[in-house]
């Protein structure tokens, strides 16, 4: 009888993947991601009137940096590594109600141990949202991992770059009071992370049945250990350089080119839509050639255009950032795709560690750079952080995850 169960399971199973409903799942989940990113990208935004109003160095912005991205990292491979075996769908809105709690202290705190409160209340809310929604997205994905993945993470950088935007419209004109408007978007986020776990709730034997998969590419476990470290030291690589731009390209473009700091918002959006352009085509593509030749081409690709970018004008400056967002971004889901290979049926402790070590990265290298630029000045920063593409050389040491 369980015989048969299992095997009339299966054309259901099938016929989930493909449905309406199942794509309507990942582009909510995409959705939340980009309300979710839209939120966190509020922080960064008004660091220059928060470096006004409370007299704070680069040093102390970037300790702002750390402190939300550290607790966003190192929370993530744990629940990712818990869920994998005791899923909990309820994770997903309490997620997003940590991440409103930080954003309305935000809008009314008054000091900068505050300010480092409520940073880390954000990224605790983002420890809890990316392993969890990313393992819905790759549930629903019907194979198809790679355009799940970018299609969840695009969302994640579409957020990312209208946050700046938003924030140069909402919250600059008008004070850090306004910040509390982003909290009727994370009321929204609440009800569609409620809907996908009630989704999700309904699907955990799906769930169960991935978790199950046992590896086929062939490779010994020191063989799988060594491509992780790989991948990780890639992903070093990639958030060191992607830190230089998030946390000050804005400082970079005052101090250089002189312009206002609406204007410097809006080369940030340049830039991060570039970042998600290329998310999105990343993991497609990835599914289509090979998730090893998106690496390469990604990582060490960007590198002439990074060690270029310190010595132009501004219009190149505007045209190599957004060539780098795009061409740099390409990689983050199919260097996810590619850990999931590996370690087939730990999918959310994956995108817990990878998503981990994207803020963690992210948030040593901001405070580290703001120590840098506060001594030698922030055009120094991007003459060194120009050559951390080269890192992608690293990418000839990974193996094929072929069915062996």
């Amino acid at each position: 009888m369980a015989t048969n169960a299992s095997s009339a399971q299966a054309p259901a199973t099938a016929a989930s993947q493909t449905s309406p409903l199942v794509m309507r799942i990942i582009g909510a989940c995409a959705l939340a991601h980009l309300i979710n990113d839209l939120i966190q990208s509020v922080l960064p935004s008004i660091y220059p009137m928060l470096k006004a109003n409370y007299g704070l160095s680069f040093t102390q912005v970037g300790l702002i940096t750390l402190t939300f991205q550290v607790t966003a990292s190192l929370l993530q491979p744990w629940i990712g590594f818990y869920t994998d075996r005791h899923p909990k769908p309820m994770l997903l809105p309490l997620g997003m109600v940590c991440t409103l709690v930080g954003i309305m202290m935000l809008s009314v705190v008054g000091s900068f141990p505050m300010i480092l409160l409520a940073s880390a209340l954000i990224g605790v809310g983002s420890s809890t949202f990316h392993p969890e929604t990313s393992r819905v997205a790759r549930l629903a994905s019907g194979g198809r991992y790679g355009l799940a993945q970018s299609t969840f993470q695009v969302g994640g950088n579409a957020g990312s770059a209208f946050g700046p935007l938003l924030a140069a419209a909402i919250i600059i004109p008008f004070g850090q009071g306004h910040v509390a408007w982003f909290g009727v978007v994370a009321l929204f986020a609440i009800g569609v992370q409620y809907g996908i776990s009630r989704w999700y709730r309904e699907h955990l034997n799906l769930f169960k049945l991935k978790g199950g998969q046992k590896a086929t590419h062939g490779l010994s476990k020191g063989r799988v250990t060594a491509a992780l470290v790989v991948l990780a030291l890639l992903v070093f690589g990639k958030y060191f350089y992607m830190a230089s731009f998030t946390s000050y390209f804005t400082f970079y473009l005052i101090e250089k080119f002189d312009l206002s700091v609406a204007s410097s918002q809006l080369h940030l959006f340049l830039f991060l839509g570039a970042v998600a352009a290329g998310t999105f085509f990343g993991g497609p593509i990835g599914d289509r050639i090979g998730r090893k030749a998106v690496i390469w081409f990604s990582i060490l690709g960007v590198a002439p255009f990074t060690l270029l970018l310190p010595y132009v004008d501004l219009f190149w400056t505007t045209v190599l950032s957004v060539i780098i967002g795009f061409i740099l971004a390409s990689a983050f889901s199919a260097i996810v795709v590619f850990a999931q290979e590996l370690v087939p049926g730990n999918v959310g402790m994956i995108a817990g560690v990878f998503f981990g070590l994207m803020f963690g990265f992210g948030g040593i290298g901001a405070a580290l750079l703001g120590h840098l630029a506060d001594i030698h000045g922030i055009e120094y920063v991007y003459k060194l952080c120009s050559y951390l593409p080269l890192f992608g050389v690293l990418t000839v040491l990974l193996p094929s995850t072929k069915r062996a």
